[in-house]
């Protein structure tokens, strides 16, 4: 049966400043760009704060992580355990495996593996990572993405931790791109389906074809300039879970204008509905 959860992204304006991860071409090294924002809630609290509001689970971005000391991510581990929540997925924001630059994809891989260690050490039961930002007729890339995300399977396994990807960026902007990515994998790769990623005529035909292989949803309907959600659109996405037998997570996701918390409250009142 499928049970709710929640995307730290939908606390963006909540959880404090963002650790952006940005390639620095001249320097050729990862640089952090730090986004002000108001800290409403501690990450470390929010496993209490969720639990409390009825979540399972949760998905935690990358970037919202304040400090990925040991004392810290034993904390984060211990608030999950003592919520009774599942910390689902660590969201890594960042990485390009399809870059033919080998400078920065070794960089990259080096910084997604980092990533991978402090998942293991947090508890997280997977991560997703980007599969890449290159054309998705680009076959060569859809082949180098593919090698590279198996062997972040590999070392995952070392770590206890899955991997994951989503129709996100460029490459998997298509449905058969995210299905060759995870038939390449002998289906050791997952993926995350977000209803916000796909768009045009085949919008609701490309969901169909990856929900099936899917280990969790980004349940993330179009909002207008008052933060209200399309409920129509919406739930034509929604609508497409029980054909799939799809029974994991539904991360709700929530990026409109307005108090996020009273945002996120809106889509939830549709997407339980189809708990």
């Amino acid at each position: 049966m499928s049970y709710l959860s929640l995307s730290t992204w939908s606390l963006h304006r909540n959880l404090g400043p963002l650790h952006w991860t940005v390639w620095d071409e001249g320097e050729k090294k990862h640089r952090v760009q730090i986004e002000p924002q108001p800290e409403t809630v501690k990450l470390v609290d929010l496993p209490a704060v969720l639990a409390s509001k009825g979540f399972k689970a949760f998905e935690i971005c990358h970037f919202h992580f304040p400090n990925t000391e040991s004392d810290y991510l034993q904390a984060l581990r211990s608030a999950c355990k003592e919520a009774n929540i599942k910390l689902h997925t660590l969201l890594i924001d960042y990485g390009d495996l399809t870059t033919d630059d080998e400078v920065r994809r070794d960089a990259d891989m080096q910084f997604i593996k980092e990533w991978i260690d402090i998942a293991g050490a947090v508890g997280a039961e997977r991560v997703r990572v980007i599969a890449g930002d290159a054309d998705p007729g680009d076959e060569e890339a859809l082949a180098r993405s593919s090698h590279y995300l198996n062997e972040l399977v590999e070392y995952g396994k070392t770590k206890g931790v899955g991997i994951i990807t989503e129709n996100f960026r460029s490459l998997t902007s298509t449905a058969d791109n995210c299905l060759e990515i995870v038939r390449s994998s002998n289906e050791q790769i997952g993926l995350t389906t977000d209803f916000g990623n796909f768009g045009g005529p085949t919008k609701y035909e490309e969901i169909a074809k990856i929900l099936p292989y899917s280990e969790s949803v980004h349940a993330k309907a179009n909002f207008d300039s008052e933060g209200l959600p399309d409920e129509e659109e919406f739930r034509k996405c929604l609508d497409l879970l029980a054909p799939a037998n799809y029974d994991g997570s539904l991360t709700l996701i929530y990026d409109g204008p307005g108090d996020m918390w009273e945002g996120i409250d809106r889509v939830r009142k549709i997407v339980e509905t189809y708990l």
